[in-house]
């Protein structure tokens, strides 16, 4: 069994692990695996005006001073953070917390209740203070703009005056109350973010008489930071979208053999469950009677539906499209696959990719370089370009408006998050933004063989009668009745290729390594291997030709014999998968190469990967010889990826740069083992993934040449052109949207077709 590994970033991607994760300075509290769920006994709770990094680094240097708080951990997918300390410490960080301008609130211990249950609670209240923020804000612009009309067409009198005033002071009150409470707060800590930029430049603005701008542009900042909030919602909410599709109630067979409904958090293991067509799948499960066909789309991405019979497994949320079927509860609601694999979307949103660790760190030296940029403009304007002081500082104020940092900061995890959801709507879990990224560098792959090429169960490809004399039809009814009563795996592929039949036999024996023998109306036949027929004494030179043939196909081949001699021979290969030469087809027009790496031997081995299409294959290794396979492809190639099991591969990936487990639906170990999981057995959701990574990577830096650019433009046009406070804002917020719609277009990819 594989245990979880881990991946050392690479040099330009990785950051010293004593760093905050957040601010990149020093740690402020000492940080635990991002975005991972919070173990037991943690002080939980969520925070609703906790949106992207720079809120998680505010909360980190809040606590920075508080002893005995021994790890946090955040969750921005769910607005969540936890905190490892004694109760008196955890108290003390709440308050430290709320000084800061946030408002967390605990969340109940995992158990307590369902994880769709804190969902749903928490949505509701969003919708709520959505609700609230929505009248608030425009309420706050038509004040605003009362104060723009009392200032254009009033006469110039104290009462007016004094009127426009209190419209532009109550518009601010309304719309910036939580950025001055965060600005302030920030400025006396001696921090300089967004919110500070924009208190100051407000408050500049007001100061000097511009009272309806000051209005403005507070009450469209505020309507821009909501729309960003709600936008960058849709991305993470994307995924999480998929949890609503499981239903809230299962049909439950009670111990009198009648079926009630009841909720599926009161449904236990073991429960016998019924689905009839048309109902999605309530829970995980086991097929015990009936049969279907179900649409496993939000699990596996498999647009095409799976014919479902007795002992396949089942997942929640998946929809029923023929017969009626019961099944055997095997996971709880809260622990379903689909569920797991939200839950591991969420802690991947958690995690920052290298791009995004990169604009973090730029813009903690961005901000106060601009701050100081708009000082120098404010003292030295009037000093060498001859402008009165009341123009200098309004063009240093303009230019921190439009400096403020929204849309390079928002734009990276709004695009990693969305290239995260496309990938979990195609069935590719991708365990962390910086594998995300990383794809797109990849240079070979090593697959295995047995379930990644192939189906991974040996089928009967060809059987042949020997002499002109032989009943073919007879040889083929012995041949089963023989194969039938071995649990060898190639017989039982012998079996289930001839089907069954009503000969009698009897006096049945098995011959260790060899095959087995039983008597058959009066003959007594033998089904075995190569190395069995050679012990009797019954190969000739034409009988070796034939078997070398089959074998260099990369075929196991069985001989029916009696004491005459053979009768009949049958070929049994694991043949590959109808998707692997697309695959392989895939990756290679990508750039990347792929080399088969099998424990089988080199001859099957090559059989094999000249069929899939695949140049390089590597037989008779052990997992250690398969681990010195990846270290040889890395010297050779580079980036690196492992394509396995997650179980019998560990060795392998975790050597390797990327670490795929494929087929790993309902499989605990193979989604904990990789860091790309393929929930179906196809092949080219690989090929898939380093195409996402290469659109994830070139939008990512759209975004940020957008929002350096257009900012750049409108920062020469503040200090030499007419931008005015309302340009500035417009700039921001127009800049803002463009890096999230830009972003959010990957959610397209995720489309099924």
């Amino acid at each position: 069994m594989s245990t979880p590994h881990t991946h050392a970033p690479s040099a330009a991607a990785g950051a010293p692990t004593d760093t905050c994760g957040a601010c990149d300075g020093p740690a402020c509290a000492t940080p635990v695996s991002p975005g991972a769920a919070a173990p037991a006994g943690w002080a939980r709770y969520r925070v609703p005006t906790m949106d992207c990094a720079s809120e998680e680094s505010e909360i980190r240097h809040a606590v920075a001073h508080i002893a005995d708080i021994r790890a946090m951990t955040f969750q921005l997918g769910q607005r969540t953070m936890a905190i490892d300390a004694p109760m008196a410490s955890v108290e003390q960080a709440i308050a430290a917390i709320r000084k800061a301008g946030f408002d967390p609130q605990p969340v109940p211990e995992k158990g307590a209740v369902s994880t769709s249950d804190t969902e749903a609670g928490s949505e509701d209240h969003d919708h709520d203070a959505v609700s609230e923020g929505a009248w608030r804000l425009g309420g706050a612009l038509l004040l605003a703009l009362g104060a723009e009309v009392l200032g254009f067409f009033a006469p110039d009198t104290q009462v007016w005056k004094a009127a426009g005033l209190a419209l532009s002071a109550a518009a601010i009150w309304l719309a910036g109350f939580d950025v001055y409470q965060k600005g302030l707060t920030a400025l006396c800590c001696g921090r300089l973010n967004i919110n500070a930029l924009m208190t100051v430049a407000v408050t500049g603005a007001f100061v000097i008489g511009q009272w309806p701008e000051a209005a403005m542009v507070m009450a469209l900042y505020a309507i821009a930071e909501a729309i960003e909030a709600r936008a960058v919602d849709r991305a993470r909410n994307a995924i999480k979208g998929l949890l609503a599709m499981a239903p809230e109630v299962a049909s439950m067979r009670q111990a009198d053999g009648s079926w009630v409904t009841m909720p599926v958090a009161s449904v236990a293991l073991g429960a016998i469950v019924r689905v009839r067509p048309g109902e999605r799948v309530p829970m995980d499960g086991v097929v015990s009677a009936g049969n279907s066909s179900i649409n496993q789309a939000p699990v596996t991405g498999e647009s095409i539906p799976v014919d479902k019979a007795l002992g396949d497994p089942v997942f929640a949320g998946t929809i029923n499209e023929t017969g009626t079927f019961e099944f055997e509860v095997s996971a709880l609601a809260s622990n379903s696959t689909l569920a797991r694999i939200i839950h591991a979307v969420e802690e991947a949103q958690g995690t920052r990719a290298p791009t995004q660790g990169f604009v973090d760190r730029f813009a903690a030296l961005y901000t106060p370089a601009v701050f100081v940029i708009a000082l120098a403009v404010a003292l030295l304007g009037p000093w060498l370009l001859e402008w009165t002081w009341m123009q200098a500082v309004y063009k240093a104020l303009v230019l921190l408006v439009i400096a403020c940092p929204c849309a390079l900061v928002i734009s990276t995890p709004v695009t990693i998050v969305s290239g995260l959801a496309a990938a979990a709507r195609r069935g590719i879990l991708i365990k962390g933004g910086i594998y995300l990224e990383e794809a797109r560098k990849l240079k070979a792959i090593a697959l295995d063989k047995t379930g990644t090429i192939t189906e991974g169960k040996p089928k009967l490809v060809a059987w042949e009668a020997f002499g002109p004399g032989t009943d073919a039809a007879a040889a083929e009814h012995i041949a089963a009745v023989l194969a039938g009563h071995s649990d060898h795996p190639v017989s039982r592929a012998i079996a289930a290729g001839l089907g069954s039949n009503s000969v009698e036999a009897k006096d049945f024996k098995a011959i260790a390594g060899r095959g087995v023998q039983a008597e058959i109306g009066g003959t007594v036949y033998v089904l075995g291997n190569h190395r069995l027929i050679e012990e009797r004494g019954q190969c000739s030179p034409a009988l070796e030709a034939t078997l070398r043939t089959h074998e260099e196909a990369g075929r196991t081949v069985s001989l029916l014999a009696s004491e005459t001699g053979p009768i009949a021979l049958f070929a049994v290969a694991d043949t590959i998968k109808v998707s692997s030469r697309e695959a392989v087809a895939s990756l290679k027009a990508l750039g990347i190469t792929p080399v088969m790496l099998t424990g089988d031997n080199q001859a099957t081995a090559t059989a094999i990967a000249h069929e899939a299409g695949i140049d390089e294959a590597h037989g008779n290794l052990l997992p250690e010889d398969k681990l010195e396979a990846i270290k040889a492809l890395q010297a050779k190639h580079g980036l690196t990826a492992m394509t396995g099991d997650g179980i019998n591969d560990a060795p392998a990936l975790a050597q390797a740069d990327i670490g795929v487990a494929m087929g790993a639906a309902g499989t605990d170990t193979a989604m904990e083992a990789a860091d790309v999981v393929v929930m179906n057995d196809d092949l080219r959701r690989i090929a898939e993934t380093v195409r996402l990574s290469r659109t994830t990577h070139a939008v990512l830096w759209q975004n940020i040449t957008l929002a350096l650019g257009i900012k750049a433009v409108f920062l020469v046009m503040a200090v030499f052109g007419n931008a005015s406070m309302w340009m500035a804002v417009f700039a921001d917020m127009g800049a803002s949207l463009l890096v999230v719609l830009n972003g959010l277009r990957l959610l397209k990819k995720g489309e099924r077709k």
